[in-house]
């Protein structure tokens, strides 16, 4: 099924494929993947090259564009740009508490196994011959910069370049590296924030203390924990997060004759920003994006616990918050996500992921790789990048401070435009 529309000299076609769920599988269970395919008016012609986005995540739904503006502006001055629904997400098949209800936890897990990088590219592939085109060129945001790499891996052939921004992964280092990795720089991000605004750190306290001494319910009716208060660090790794954050901190009490309370407006914030209850994949998947051949066995959780326990906050500590860790607890606190708890622990313990990397083949690429490394992000661990890209000929990386792992988002014209003239400069080397 196709339709189009236009909006702002843009031509929007929408493209909904019947893919394997299983591609082992081929003749069995299908499932449905949607890619809107976005082009300037007047240069829609049949020579025009694609550019295929992943998003980051794992587990969220390609942007929905509401105008010509950031990296997608700089895109559409050389390509047509296809925004991949990846498999679960958006509206392709999605993957949630309600669409998983009617599994058993063996089954839910069983399915949730197709939905990571290695059939995203696949699903990827399939589109490609289904459309026609020779090759293309791919842009991996984050999680998405993962998917790219598998790609390179499994199909070079069909790619001619490669942008990645804040998401090259190592290939063959265990989640535990990783999450040793990155809760370093968590803690870094906390110093930060936390000398900027230096009230901040007390009025955490407080928040903890009353969370810990109350029953304090979110407006779903959920539970509201410490725990679950100290994820919204996840937005220290975010360029511009940091003064609204602080803000809402600042207002989190609210004073009433009965005595003080934290305020409603507060408490819905907090409830929108757990981002897995209507996005399960993050939950499910984001340690296994790094296994090949091994169990995550909760890695996040086991490091925080062995490695770095100044994150469980205690009475008189320093308060802290986390970062994009995925802990079992969720799966106990969360009001979408307890269903799902005996498939998440299934999947934790799941030690026979296929590989997501074939270094041979990296070892060899041909391909124009050009990748945005930020030096001091939050998720994807700098010095890990370097040492992936030492092994992959013709890829360059452009190393910066002057973004978070947003930059994309954050100035995505300048970036894009970046790597697209350093991809032109690697292809014309002699």
């Amino acid at each position: 099924m196709q339709n189009s529309f236009i909006d702002d000299g843009l031509l929007f076609r929408q493209h909904h494929f019947d893919l394997p769920l299983n591609y082992n599988n081929k003749s069995g269970k299908t499932i449905k993947v949607f890619a809107r395919e976005v082009v300037n008016l007047d240069s829609d012609n049949a020579s025009l090259p694609w550019l295929v986005y992943f998003q980051g995540g794992p587990g969220f739904p390609s942007p929905r564009p509401e105008g010509k503006s950031g990296w997608l502006k700089r895109a559409l001055q050389e390509y047509r740009v296809l925004l991949l629904d990846q498999r679960g997400t958006g509206l392709s098949t999605p993957l949630t508490h309600e669409t998983l209800a009617h599994f058993s936890p063996t089954a839910q897990a069983d399915y949730i196994s197709h939905f990571r990088a290695d059939n995203i590219i696949r699903d990827a592939e399939a589109i490609r011959e289904k459309l026609g085109v020779d090759t293309w060129s791919i842009l991996g945001q984050s999680f998405g910069g993962f998917c790219a790499l598998t790609y390179l891996s499994f199909a070079p052939s069909s790619l001619s370049r490669v942008y990645i921004t804040g998401g090259v992964p190592s290939l063959k280092r265990p989640a535990d590296d990783v999450y040793r990795a990155t809760y370093q720089r968590v803690l870094d991000k906390n110093t930060a924030f936390f000398a900027q605004f230096p009230s901040a750190q007390q009025r955490c306290i407080e928040i903890a203390d009353y969370l810990a001494a109350n029953d304090v319910s979110l407006p779903n009716g959920q539970t509201f924990t410490v725990e679950q208060f100290q994820l919204i660090g996840i937005n220290l790794g975010r360029s511009g997060a940091n003064l609204p954050m602080y803000y809402l901190l600042e207002d989190a009490f609210v004073e009433t004759a009965q005595g003080k309370y934290l305020s409603y407006a507060f408490l819905n914030a907090m409830l929108t920003e757990q981002s897995h209850q209507t996005n399960p994949i993050y939950a499910f998947l984001h340690e296994p994006i790094y296994n090949q051949g091994d169990a995550s066995t909760w890695s996040a959780h086991r490091v925080r616990n062995e490695h770095f326990t100044a994150f469980n906050y205690e009475d008189g500590k320093p308060f802290l918050f986390t970062g994009e860790m995925v802990y079992p607890w969720m799966f106990d606190q969360m009001k979408t996500l307890t269903p799902l708890k005996a498939a998440a622990d299934i999947l934790a313990s799941k030690s026979d992921w296929p590989a997501l990397y074939d270094l041979e083949t990296l070892a060899k690429n041909t391909v124009p790789v050009t990748c945005a490394v930020y030096a001091d992000d939050m998720y994807v661990e700098m010095d890990y990048s370097r040492e992936t890209l030492k092994g992959i000929p013709n890829s360059r990386a452009w190393i910066t401070n002057e973004y978070e792992h947003n930059g994309l988002r954050a100035d995505g014209e300048r970036i894009l435009g970046k790597l697209i003239d350093m991809g032109e400069q690697i292809a014309n080397l002699p």
